[in-house]
């Protein structure tokens, strides 16, 4: 599975919050891609972003063909992406590497393919330490690298 996955949010809940935004880009995106906020309209994110929105659900007007494959070919300021959007959310990512709690992380890769690498912007913050390679990497975003975060 690539990509995030939401498990819960460090703010307690049993669903995350969900927000609708228009796509900033005419771009492929793909459930499980990081968003980030752009004069009020979402792209996929990179790294040292400065508006992290949350990982992609869907789209309010997939095709049931797009839909079955989790891809949104989103048209610049007309598609309308639907994402969680809570700054505390955690999430979990495929990654090959043991991780300590507390260290810090990058976000990589295009769409449908996104990851995490090693820092140099702090995106994320590791939430619990992964000993195992073959263990999912569970992450936040950074203290101020959310949007919403004051």
């Amino acid at each position: 599975m690539a990509g995030f996955t939401y498990e819960y949010s460090l703010g307690g809940g049993s669903k995350p919050a969900l927000g609708i935004f228009k796509s900033k880009d005419t771009e492929t995106l793909t459930k499980g891609d990081i968003l980030n906020l752009e004069s009020g309209e979402v792209d996929l994110a990179a790294t040292n972003d400065a508006a992290f929105v949350g990982v992609v659900v869907g789209a309010s007007n997939l095709s049931l063909s797009a839909e079955a494959q989790g891809v949104i070919t989103a048209v610049d300021s007309t598609t309308e992406i639907i994402a969680i959007l809570d700054p505390l959310a955690v999430y979990s990512v495929e990654d090959d590497n043991a991780r300590n709690a507390g260290a810090t992380l990058d976000i990589s890769g295009a769409t449908g393919a996104q990851t995490v690498a090693a820092t140099s912007n702090a995106d994320f913050t590791v939430v619990t330490t992964k000993r195992a390679a073959s263990d999912r990497t569970f992450i936040k975003f950074t203290s101020g690298e959310h949007y919403l975060d004051i």
